[in-house]
């Protein structure tokens, strides 16, 4: 595995995303998942190091992850430029709104590892099984800008200690379309890795790295060049 060189990216500005569905068959499913993954900007932020994802994009995201009929209504996140991010989930009259305040400790993705650890700062937690219905929501709606989408689990571990919450969803991303494709043997979850999440104001920093082989490297050069000389 190797990192990917300065001028990778602006390689990655000459990608036409529209104009790759053509190409792509030339290439296999491999880069047919990585074109409906990524946009051309995520894709270059993600090789810079840092990708800056909107609060409003995890918010749609986990909106779609609520169903019609149950106890939870409504879940959202807020990030602030000191750190914090505040969850707020609308449940039914019985149960009320919850209001967390707190801060990511770890959201990291690496090989077989996926998982994230949020510290409460303010209120006391809810139930252990809320808890996981609420966290399994939020990990994989923040994982979706990189990894696309992933099919929701209520039984994600779980470990609660103290005010400390650590959820697991190493198995559902290895599950996911993009955890089960390869390329030429290379697997695409291991091309990326997320060393931490940030909040800032309005939305989470994700530190970021590409570590891509050289076989895939040149596929995608290739596909890069054959793009910018249309």
């Amino acid at each position: 595995m190797i990192d990917l060189p300065a001028n990778w990216q602006e390689q990655i500005q000459n990608i036409d995303w529209s104009k790759v569905k053509e190409a792509v068959k030339d290439y296999g499913p491999a880069l047919r998942v990585i074109q409906q993954t990524w946009s051309q900007e995520t894709l270059l932020e993600i090789s810079q190091g840092k990708l800056f994802v909107p609060d409003d994009v995890i918010n749609e995201a986990l909106a779609k992850r609520i169903p019609a009929e149950g106890k939870v209504k409504a879940v959202t996140i807020r990030s602030h430029a000191n750190g914090r991010m505040d969850i707020a989930t609308d449940t039914t009259a019985k149960v009320g709104r919850i209001e967390l305040s707190g801060e990511i400790k770890e959201f990291v993705h690496e090989g077989d590892r996926s998982y994230m650890v949020y510290r409460v700062r303010e209120r006391n937690l809810p139930s252990q099984g809320l808890m996981s219905w609420i966290f399994s929501r939020i990990s994989l709606s923040m994982a979706e800008r990189m990894f696309g989408h992933i099919e929701i689990s209520d039984d994600l571990p779980l470990e609660i200690h103290g005010n400390t919450v650590k959820i697991d969803y190493s198995k559902v991303l290895a599950d996911s379309d993009f955890g089960q494709t390869e390329y030429q043997g290379h697997r695409l979850i291991d091309m990326i890795e997320i060393k931490d999440a940030c909040p800032k104001e309005g939305g989470i920093e994700f530190q970021t790295k590409l570590n891509i082989p050289d076989d895939v490297k040149d596929a995608l050069v290739r596909l890069v060049k054959g793009k910018a000389a249309e």
